[in-house]
């Protein structure tokens, strides 16, 4: 009888540890790539105290690497396209792609990168990371939730996660000072993105 007790007890041992073991009864880190069809980047800027603008970037690229079990998050990098920025007012477009905003010829592209992320709740995360914008780096903040981690229903049925995210910036911060001293364009640019991301094979 205490023989039996003690193969179950060591049993018992050997299925917790191999659980606690990465890779052994748990699905291992991926790389996960965003889904172009769903991932809105967008933004808002306040217009001269009446009302905020709202605009969107069509093109943007990119990933990060995600353990599911631990929900440990690295190697962020998103990769968007400067050109592709849209307000829905053609001169305003051509304005913001100017050298007063964001100088799209010159910078194509502006990029975000973080290397971990910090849990603030049950599916909240806090990243901080860095943004690159017309040449300058500066410290950016989102705060995410995840929304779903699971099998897509349709299609391949590729794993795939959904995101919210949300963060501030200044622009100014930035060298992109135009309209602020006279308050024509606000300095603070809220920043709402969600997304779609498939779990590479």
């Amino acid at each position: 009888m205490n023989l039996m007790r003690c193969t179950k007890r060591r049993f018992l041992t050997t299925v917790i540890v191999l659980g606690a073991v990465p890779g052994v009864g748990a699905a291992d880190a991926g790389r996960y790539e965003l889904d172009p069809a769903h991932t809105t980047i967008a933004f808002l800027v306040e217009h001269i105290g009446y009302a905020k603008t709202l605009g969107q970037f069509l093109r943007a690229s990119g990933g990060y690497t995600f353990d599911p079990e631990t929900a440990a998050l690295s190697s962020v990098r998103v990769v968007v396209d400067t050109n592709s920025v849209d307000t829905h007012h053609e001169a305003r477009d051509r304005h913001l792609r100017s050298g007063d905003f964001l100088d799209a010829e010159a910078r194509p592209s502006m990029t975000f990168t973080a290397g971990a992320a910090r849990s603030s709740g049950e599916r909240t995360f806090v990243v901080t990371g860095e943004l690159e914008l017309l040449g300058v780096r500066r410290p950016l903040t989102l705060e995410a939730t995840l929304n779903k981690n699971a099998r897509y229903p349709l299609g391949d049925r590729a794993e795939v996660m959904g995101v919210s995210a949300r963060g501030k910036l200044s622009r100014s911060e930035f060298g992109m000072t135009y309209g602020v001293a006279d308050n024509l364009v606000g300095d603070e640019v809220e920043i709402v993105i969600e997304f779609e991301a498939r779990r590479a094979p």
